[in-house]
């Protein structure tokens, strides 16, 4: 699994968006599913609405449904707290603590985002991210 942030599954899905391609060509050289959080997932289904409406949500809910993305959030919440004060100055919005306390409780250092922010984002022991594409 891939953790993923909104940014990909908006630009895997709306052929507007201007790294849609990018994305796409990354997306071939990953395996098995795309693994993010709720809080990317909303802020995914929101900028979808936004830019396609219905149609738009729901390639993202076919996406869920086939298995091609898989949904889970951190089992300690009040780790993504913790984290958005230590990254105030950024902010750090939710969406993105949750995807960095998931990262951290199973041991994920690479993530499929367009986010600059992840890296400055760092793991236990000071380790930096791989970012996608």
């Amino acid at each position: 699994m891939i953790l993923t942030d909104a940014g990909p599954l908006v630009a895997l899905l709306d052929r507007g968006e201007p790294d849609h391609g990018r994305c796409q060509e990354a997306l071939t050289r990953l395996r098995g599913p795309l693994l993010t959080t709720w809080p990317a997932f909303t802020e995914a289904m929101y900028l979808l609405g936004e830019a396609g409406g219905w149609r738009a949500q729901e390639a993202l809910w076919r996406l869920l449904r086939r298995g091609d993305l898989v949904v889970e959030m951190p089992r300690q919440l009040e780790r993504m707290a913790s984290l958005m004060s230590q990254y105030r100055s950024l902010p750090m919005d939710l969406a993105d603590a949750s995807l960095v306390a998931l990262a951290e409780e199973r041991g994920l250092t690479t993530v499929f985002t367009l986010d600059h922010d992840f890296y400055v984002y760092r793991l236990p022991r000071g380790k930096a991210f791989t970012l996608i594409p």
